[in-house]
């Protein structure tokens, strides 16, 4: 039966959150048509748990994913009811913003991106199987015993794959929030030899908001200076809401440690592995028993809602529990839970099956974004989505992968920790975990990624157009500070004013604005040539002050990319190298590393078997030449 007049598609995307939506969206403006296969229409680009984007590393991809071209970062400023800088005293590395979304209209904003864009298909079903005949790829057969043709397929699953629900020691099968879970696609992969995992993720009571008593509550605010992800948005105020910041306490504590026998957990009901860096909140009072309290956010999660989000306070407890220990909360004395919180358990492959275009290595055209890899957020999930459906257009056409380097982009070193460490936990991206992070800001991700977008095909002509206009205006400023001489007497005026300690010899204003007490603003008083405004004169100054801890870090990832750029030529027989450890041999044949700089990075291959690998690489290539 044929369902659309397209017979066959190039790619299909499997499921419809936030890398689905991604994925489809990049292939199909790359040219490739597309069929978007979702449980549920209603609930495509849903946010099951936390309305929030962004925040430290998270706020990063989703810039990253504005400069290559993708939607998130729109759908998250037309949705935001509230944004705030975080770690702004940390210094331009970790500093990120963080959207409060209204769920709704981001849901909204996505789903009019998907049916209005050319070459792709939005169709209601869910996938039981993936269709391989004489080991390749054909494409997927449904729950309507239907099947769909594509040489190309990627699996957004989400947490679907598998899901099930628990609350106290009551569970079921369950996508989040009630959704539908797929329960055939799991057992299809196993089938074909994917080795899969368990995990476990969760979220908290929602609560009526009209149940909270507001008065004693400290409040927090969004940002009074217009802001927003997109590069190419226009920046606005945005504080429509706030949010109320309170903190557990001893009864709190008291009510979780005395129910923990009907944890699902304890009981062993659940066997998936949790987030190491948002756990539950039993999970932190019995792995921080010397705390007396932890920090809770109550966050609004639509415009006009009567849902309030209780984010730091995850938990599977039963609901009879839930009950009590929220109202030992401050404000919340009389709360009424809306929707209890739960644990949902749910299949993942063991990411170290994938390349680092995120396509299966044991089965060609399969590739896999988004938790299904073993990540949590909606910023990772995302970023994976555009990442795999620019590499499904590019693998169709015949062209090299985009691979991106761990020293340019936090999606790159997202994509390299998956792949060749691996992971058995819902990974989270952390600044921490990005070594070349003063290279990798929050304000300079079009710089760095902008250009592929455009070589993709993914950023218009006029958008390239403005921010070339952009940079040509930041880089001219820059050359000025550098040019123009500040004499003492008229800047020594300015300083007296604002209480700074004097000049006592002129210099550059470039110089000047090294000075840790200078900004920007205050040097626009004393060289008032400047025209810059708002972010193009917070880029300016980043670049100034920070130039020389910049060069600094570009010269080591210089000599990183000499590792880097040592290939591995595909199919490269360890069985060769004599002398290798067998702990080595077997990773190193497993995952496959590209290069020798990935190489490194697998735990358990020594650095004595790295440097047995350079030479013997070394001496092939000059045996070759």
């Amino acid at each position: 039966m044929q369902i659309f007049p397209e017979s066959k598609f190039d790619v299909i995307v499997v499921g419809g959150g936030h890398a689905g939506c991604e994925a489809a969206l990049a292939a199909a403006r790359m040219g490739a048509q597309t069929l978007m296969i979702v449980q549920d229409v209603d609930h495509v680009a849903h946010m099951p748990c936390n309305p929030s984007i962004g925040g430290p590393a998270k706020g990063h991809l989703v810039r990253e994913i504005s400069a290559l071209g993708g939607v998130q970062a729109r759908a998250a400023d037309a949705a935001a009811m509230m944004m705030r800088w975080l770690n702004t005293s940390k210094g331009p590395a970790v500093r990120a913003l963080r959207a409060q979304c209204d769920l709704h209209d981001y849901h909204d904003y996505y789903l009019r991106e998907l049916v209005n864009c050319p070459n792709l298909r939005v169709f209601q079903d869910q996938v039981d199987a993936l269709w391989v005949e004489n080991d390749r790829l054909k494409g997927v057969k449904t729950r309507f015993q239907l099947s769909f043709e594509a040489p190309r397929v990627i699996l957004t699953t989400g947490t679907h794959l598998g899901g099930r629900v628990h609350v106290g020691l009551v569970n079921f099968a369950s996508g989040p929030m009630g959704q539908q879970p797929a329960v055939g696609l799991s057992q299809s992969m196993a089938e074909l030899g994917i080795a899969m995992q368990r995990l476990k993720t969760g979220t908290t009571p929602r609560l009526y908001r009209d149940s909270i008593d507001w008065s004693h509550i400290e409040l927090q605010e969004g940002e009074t200076c217009p802001v927003g992800f997109d590069f190419w948005d226009e920046k606005k105020v945005r504080r429509e809401i706030s949010c109320g910041m309170i903190r557990t306490n001893a009864r709190t504590h008291r009510i979780i440690k005395d129910n923990l026998d009907r944890s699902p957990i304890v009981h062993g009901e659940i066997t998936g592995v949790g987030p190491r860096y948002c756990p539950s909140i039993e999970s932190k009072v019995m792995a921080f028993p010397e705390k007396d309290s932890h920090p809770i956010f109550l966050e609004p999660v639509a415009r006009g809602s009567v849902e309030i989000y209780v984010q730091n306070f995850s938990t599977s407890l039963p609901f009879d529990v839930q009950i009590a220990m929220t109202r030992t909360l401050p404000g919340c004395e009389r709360a009424v839970i809306l929707r209890p919180g739960y644990a949902i358990e749910y299949d993942a492959i063991d990411p170290q099956q994938l390349s680092l275009s995120l396509e299966m290595k044991c089965l060609s055209g399969l590739f896999c974004a988004g938790q299904i890899n073993g990540t949590s957020g909606y910023e990772e999930a995302a970023s994976q989505g555009l990442l795999a459906g620019v590499n499904a257009v590019l693998s169709l056409r015949g062209e090299e992968p985009l691979v991106l380097q761990r020293h340019q982009a936090y999606l790159g070193v997202l994509v390299d920790d998956l792949v060749t460490k691996g992971t058995h936990e819902p990974y989270r991206m952390l600044t921490s975990r990005c070594e070349h992070r003063l290279l990798l800001r929050h304000d300079n991700a079009d710089r760095r990624l902008a250009p592929i977008g455009r070589r993709l095909g993914l950023l218009s002509d006029e958008k390239w157009r403005l921010l070339c206009e952009r940079w040509e205006r930041e880089d001219r400023e820059i050359e000025t500070l550098g040019r123009v001489h500040v004499a003492p007497a008229p800047a020594n005026a300015v300083l007296a004013e604002e209480k700074l300690r004097p000049l006592e010899r002129g210099m550059s204003a470039a110089e000047l604005l090294r000075h840790p007490e200078v900004d920007y603003e205050l040097l626009r008083r004393i060289v008032p040539d400047g025209r810059l405004k708002g972010e193009e004169a917070a880029n300016v100054e980043t670049a100034v002050k920070y130039q020389g801890y910049i060069a600094r870090q570009q010269a080591t990832v210089d000599k990183v990319l000499r590792l880097e750029s040592m290939k591995i030529p595909v199919g490269f027989d360890y069985g060769e190298l004599r002398g290798l450890l067998a702990e080595s041999r077997e990773k190193l044949e497993r995952i496959r590393p590209m290069t020798l700089g990935q190489a490194s990075r697998i735990s358990g291959v020594t650095p004595t078997d790295l440097q047995h690998l350079a030479l013997y690489l070394s001496e092939r290539a000059r045996r070759r030449e």
